[in-house]
């Protein structure tokens, strides 16, 4: 049996590079294997990849030459990084430029690069309707992400662009149905009524798994991703069965939302407004079956929740 490629997966002990991680360590006849880079190997998540079959070892992105030792000996590296740790575009962009430089270094053969879309494609940055943020995005954890392509680009890194998108995962963790004073569980989102695009997060790492697997042929490649594209009623509805109580859909406005004042309400808001104005775009570039040819076992919304709808708050 020839020697099995080395996958370096930043973030394994996270959502996304979890998913990826999980995915290749559950398939026996796979040709490659996961090298689990974490900021502490000896966390219980990096742990159980470790009994898992995974090799564990510890960088951090802030740290060129960590990364660069993790990543020497691999054929190939899943990338991603996590805005909402640090809430900061300037650090993000540090984090990617580092991890850029550091898979050139090391001659990786293939690497997937987690991104986003440049919202200010569509929304320019001084648009009055949106406060600029940071000082010149719209949506700095997507806007710093399609940024951050071009280290890869210009260090001739062979790279596939996996645009990701909302987690389902979300409305388990505070962008869901909330009780209102009558009493009726109520999601806000500010959708009106455009589409979606969701995504269960085990998914990304499933669809990065069918990419790798694929050899070359994405390389230098965008892949738009999704799971499904629903409305807030049909997200509603969705919540409705899961949770056993009707769920209604009221959505706010934007700016409304943005007024919550919880951290990173503008952002959120933001965001939410580009997913709203955009949708046609957005969810049109995000071909499911496409998706589906890469990760047969793709989840629709219902799939989610099936597994899922325990996790749903009734509160």
């Amino acid at each position: 049996m020839s020697e099995k490629k080395i996958i370096a997966i930043v973030g394994a002990t996270g959502a996304q590079g979890g998913g990826l991680a999980r995915a290749i360590l559950a398939d026996r006849d796979s040709e490659f294997t996961v090298r689990a880079v974490t900021r502490d190997a000896t966390s219980e998540k990096a742990q159980e990849l470790v009994k898992l079959g995974a090799e564990v070892v510890q960088a951090d992105n802030y740290d060129t030459e960590s990364l660069v030792k993790a990543f020497t000996g691999a054929y190939g590296a899943f990338l991603v990084t996590n805005f909402w740790a640090h809430m900061s575009a300037e650090k993000e962009s540090q984090e990617a430029a580092n991890l850029a430089e550091a898979a050139k270094r090391a001659g990786l053969r293939h690497v997937i690069w987690s991104t986003l879309e440049d919202t200010r494609d569509h929304i320019p940055v001084d648009d009055p309707r949106l406060p600029t943020l940071q000082g010149r995005y719209t949506v700095p954890h997507f806007d710093a992400k399609a940024e951050a392509d071009a280290f890869f680009t210009n260090a001739r890194v062979p790279t596939t662009f996996l645009r990701t998108t909302f987690y389902w995962e979300n409305l388990a963790s505070g962008w869901g149905a909330t009780r209102g004073v009558d009493g009726v569980l109520t999601l806000s989102l500010p959708m009106g009524d455009s589409r979606l695009a969701g995504i269960a997060v085990e998914d990304i790492g499933r669809t990065a798994y069918g990419i790798l697997k694929a050899g070359t042929e994405y390389v230098g490649r965008t892949v738009h991703i999704a799971g499904e594209h629903l409305t807030g009623e049909q997200i509603a509805e969705g919540l409705s069965r899961a949770v056993g109580e009707p769920v209604v859909y009221r959505p706010l406005s934007h700016d409304a939302y943005r007024a919550l004042g919880f951290p990173g309400a503008d952002e959120a808001g933001n965001m939410l407004q580009y997913y709203t104005e955009h949708d046609k775009y957005f969810t049109g570039v995000r071909d499911l079956d496409e998706v589906r040819r890469l990760n047969p076992d793709l989840q629709t919304f219902d799939q989610w929740l099936a597994a899922n709808g325990h996790t749903i708050p009734r509160d």
